[in-house]
């Protein structure tokens, strides 16, 4: 009998790989500018010529059909008959009005002041300085609250991905919540609330408490996650400097996205801070990514660049985590995996 012959499937060349490597911000910013004119918005009703987007957004039809036309060969539009556009699931996730959009934060991480910040990758290279503080003469969270439409677009990017990421966080918490000895959980820096608000609506008999800056908690009392009924008769929310003292009480203590933003010294006086306020036999429990090891690609490799260039904080491997627990009186217990790049890591009292 004939045998098939098999396809080989050809491989790039090294050129090649690093050709597409280089220009890699190329499709970046496509992507940036297709959610700054709301592309994905004009489209979910159905497709659209290019030259009725551009009526629509005030751009250049012949322009953004050579726009449409590349980002369709990434799978972000689908190019039909007549030259029109549709959008495609990918595409869909840069609409403004879905609870797992990305649209807010397409325009964080690619627009100003971040895009100006990695342009000076390389003073961080040299120095292990902050190109953003040389750039803009003050820390990022400090920029943010002198400039309020950078500050909304920054809180439209966390929203973006706490909506992928807040369901797969608390499956973890699952996991390690015991009703009988978990009665009040502190959200240390917790924004809004959305985390909390999750937690609570899974887990009837939880007590929650908000914690943040005066500012943010002068917000989440109006925002609609922690006062959705059902919820808001079981939150309390604390103003005050998690660098100072948090909240006492707790039997356990979640951090999402709080000890990637910070040096070691800060996030050891934290946990510290929480370590001395929980009742006995607490917890902690940190949502942020774990590296994995040296070779094996990984977003949260790519974030510690983002952190190396914007704030003063950094990425962890398991035996980092383990390392500042230490350092602050604590045992690192176990670490669980999530289908996102966060993991839920709890450390207790090391004298327990």
């Amino acid at each position: 009998m004939p045998t098939k012959k098999r396809k080989i499937k050809s491989k790039a060349s090294p050129q090649a790989e690093m050709r597409s490597l280089i220009a890699g911000y190329w499709v970046s910013r496509l992507i940036y500018v297709a959610a700054r004119l709301n592309l994905a918005d004009l489209l979910k009703d159905g497709p659209r010529t290019a030259d009725d987007l551009a009526a629509r957004t005030g751009g250049n039809g012949p322009a953004l059909y050579r726009m449409l036309r590349t980002l369709s060969s990434y799978g972000v539009f689908t190019e039909t008959p007549g030259r029109r556009f549709k959008l495609t699931a990918l595409g869909s996730t840069l609409r403004s009005d879905t609870p797992a959009s990305m649209h807010g934060f397409a325009l964080f991480l690619i627009g100003s002041p971040v895009w100006n910040a990695w342009e000076d990758l390389e003073f961080a290279a040299r120095t292990g300085q902050l190109p953003f503080d040389r750039l803009y003469g003050k820390p990022f969270y400090g920029y943010l609250n002198e400039h309020p439409e950078n500050l909304k677009i920054f809180g439209e990017a966390m929203t973006s991905l706490s909506g992928t990421e807040n369901p797969e966080f608390v499956a973890a918490f699952q996991k390690v919540y015991e009703p009988g000895r978990v009665r009040t959980l502190i959200d240390v820096g917790g924004g809004f609330g959305s985390l909390l608000a999750l937690i609570l609506k899974k887990n009837a008999r939880l007590k929650g408490v908000l914690f943040d800056l005066p500012a943010v908690i002068e917000r989440a009392r109006q925002d609609r996650h922690l006062t959705a009924a059902g919820i808001a008769g079981r939150c309390s929310f604390v103003e005050g400097d998690m660098f100072e003292s948090v909240p006492r009480g707790g039997d356990a203590y979640v951090m999402k996205y709080i000890l990637h933003n910070w040096d070691d010294e800060h996030c050891v006086k934290l946990l510290r801070n929480c370590r001395q306020a929980m009742n006995a036999g607490g917890r902690i429990l940190v949502a942020d990514s774990v590296l994995p090891p040296a070779e094996k690609p990984d977003w949260g490799k790519l974030l510690d660049i983002q952190m190396m260039v914007v704030v003063p904080g950094k990425e962890r491997t398991r035996e980092e985590f383990a390392a500042l627990f230490k350092r602050a009186g604590l045992r690192l217990t176990r670490i669980i995996p999530t289908r996102c790049p966060l993991s839920l890591i709890e450390a207790v009292d090391a004298r327990a």
